[in-house]
């Protein structure tokens, strides 16, 4: 098993709001990279180059997204001091060159930065997730959901009922571009295994805050796509020790 963890959150996973949790967030805090960057990118990279499959889906009709998602990406890259964007390729802060595949645009979003990317695009009344790297899951898996709307999604989610549900698409269809939003959510677990895929109706191996050895934590911000409209979803997961964690 490979123990990858941070030190800190840059928020207080104590002040919990109520479902679906969101709050606006300036553009310029949309991707964050902190002190787990060199290992988490290790682990990705091997990821997707033995477990495509499990981390990776792109529909056709999502190509256009994807390639605005990594134009976007290399534009916020670009002002980060520690990456260097050429037209054909990023050097990012491990040393590590990553070509710039616009044929593959999913994996190349999946080796330049720690967050998880899913791309939903609106179909009939739901926005449907039609592309993502998915290199960090927690308790659910790429392939079941892929092509799924947000309430399929979801399932078997407790919370997210049908008052939940009604709500979050009200929220997609609201996304402006240049005004993201984001949440975060708290797990306790006893491993703490980044890529930890499990299908509907299995075990989830959640434990309670007393006695687990890890605080898994997700900040997950939502923003629009100014060109193709699609709504991205990002995923920035830390592994804090549970003894660090219920020291704060």
């Amino acid at each position: 098993m490979i123990r990858i963890v941070q030190k800190t959150l840059p928020y207080d996973f104590r002040s919990r709001r109520p479902l679906p949790g969101i709050a606006p967030l300036d553009p310029a805090e949309w991707l964050l990279f902190d002190e787990a960057y060199n290992e988490q990118m290790a682990l990705r990279d091997a990821l997707l180059a033995t477990r495509r499959d499990d981390v990776v889906a792109m529909a056709p009709e999502a190509h256009p997204a994807a390639e605005e998602l990594l134009d976007q990406v290399l534009d916020f890259l670009r002002g980060h001091p520690t990456f260097s964007v050429h037209s054909d390729h990023v050097i990012r802060p491990d040393g590590t060159k990553v070509t710039i595949d616009l044929d593959d645009p999913m994996v190349t979003l999946g080796r330049l930065v720690q967050e998880d990317l899913c791309v939903m695009q609106k179909q009939g009344d739901e926005h449907v997730l039609t592309a993502a790297v998915l290199c960090f899951p927690s308790n659910w898996t790429l392939r079941q959901k892929f092509l799924k709307p947000m309430t399929g999604i979801h399932v078997p989610v407790a919370p997210y009922d049908e008052n939940i549900a009604k709500r979050v698409q009200r929220l997609l269809d609201g996304i402006q571009a240049e005004r993201p939003l984001w949440r975060f959510n708290v797990l306790w677990y006893h491993e703490p295994t980044l890529f930890n895929p499990r299908l509907e109706g299995e075990h989830e191996p959640v434990s309670e805050e007393k006695d687990a050895a890890y605080l898994r934590s997700e900040r997950q911000v939502l923003m629009r796509l100014p060109e193709s409209r699609a709504v991205v979803f990002s995923i920035h997961t830390y592994m804090i020790p549970g003894a660090v964690a219920r020291a704060w």
